[in-house]
């Protein structure tokens, strides 16, 4: 029999997007031919993944999971929302989610640990699950807060049920208080987070490139009024504060009353905000313009 190496199992992984064992068991099977492995797992579904994986998969949920002092939020994408209401797909997300609480927001970490006790990794429990429900499917990022003392908050919005839906929150909140007050505050700046969508923590935590581009379109639109550069220098420093309190968290108006200051919220409390993650499902990603008459011409034959 053929000795089954670690470059052979790679190079069928691949050429089919199937997992690791998977891979080991079909060239066991086909006394490594490469070829007939790839039939192998064809005929048993799960080379199917590879020819799915080109597609864009913007759909899904995020998920978090909390345990005392931290928690965790990740996103996992699909190419439809159907499948966000499969449950498999839900309990697979679900899973992920306390996976990166365990051991962190490293991908390559989280793909390669143990999925359960399937005998499989997390990256082959996917290719699994892609197989199966026939969508390319990702894990696409995790993000994991950490406290010394308080808590760390988890807030879901527009929740498909407990800890999965479309935008997840973390808040850490350091403090010595009693941890339901702080849970009920942690959950409150999680909605404001969720609403408000700052992009950093305090000013100093602002991008520099970021910043640097909102001064110089400010400046430029500050000189089209002809005024002096002192007076000018003056308007762009003005408007900087402005752009301050719509990105900077602590700088923000808090959404709950419509008039304190998140940081004078934080401060009447006696809590320190130390961070937040907000994930936004598809952020980002582009999604492909449907041309429903191209596709109806297609589907026809036309």
């Amino acid at each position: 029999m053929a000795a089954i190496t670690a470059a052979l199992v790679k190079d069928l992984r691949d050429k089919t997007g199937a997992g690791m064992m998977d891979c080991k068991k079909a060239l066991t099977e086909t006394d490594g031919d490469i070829e007939s492995a790839v039939d192998w797992l064809r005929k048993k579904g799960l080379a199917a993944a590879a020819k799915k994986s080109g597609r864009i998969a913007a759909e899904g949920l995020v998920g978090v999971a909390s345990a005392p002092l931290k928690a965790a939020v990740v996103e996992v994408n699909a190419e439809t929302d159907f499948v966000a209401r499969n449950e498999t797909f839900q309990e697979f997300v679900a899973a992920v989610a306390q996976v990166a609480l365990a051991i962190g927001d490293s991908l390559d970490a989280i793909n390669a640990a143990p999925y359960g006790d399937t005998g499989r990794t997390v990256a082959e429990q996917l290719t699994h699950l892609v197989a199966t429900i026939g969508e390319n499917m990702t894990i696409r990022r995790a993000a994991v807060l950490t406290v010394p003392k308080g808590v760390v908050a988890t807030y879901m919005h527009q929740a498909l049920k407990p800890g999965l839906g479309k935008i997840g929150v973390l808040a850490a909140v350091e403090a010595d208080a009693e941890l339901t007050a702080l849970e009920t505050l942690g959950r409150q700046v999680g909605m404001h987070v969720a609403a408000a969508r700052p992009e950093a923590l305090d000013i100093d935590a602002v991008d520099p490139a970021a910043l640097e581009r909102e001064r110089a379109v400010l400046t430029e639109q500050a000189r089209a009024s002809g005024k002096p550069e002192a007076i000018i220098e003056k308007m762009v420093e003005g408007r900087i504060r402005k752009y301050y309190e719509e990105v900077v968290l602590l700088e923000q108006i808090w959404v709950h009353d419509g008039e304190s200051r998140v940081r004078t919220v934080a401060k009447k409390a006696g809590v320190t905000l130390t961070g937040f993650v907000r994930f936004a499902l598809g952020e980002g990603i582009e999604k492909p313009k449907d041309d429903f008459a191209a596709e109806v011409a297609a589907t026809a034959g036309v």
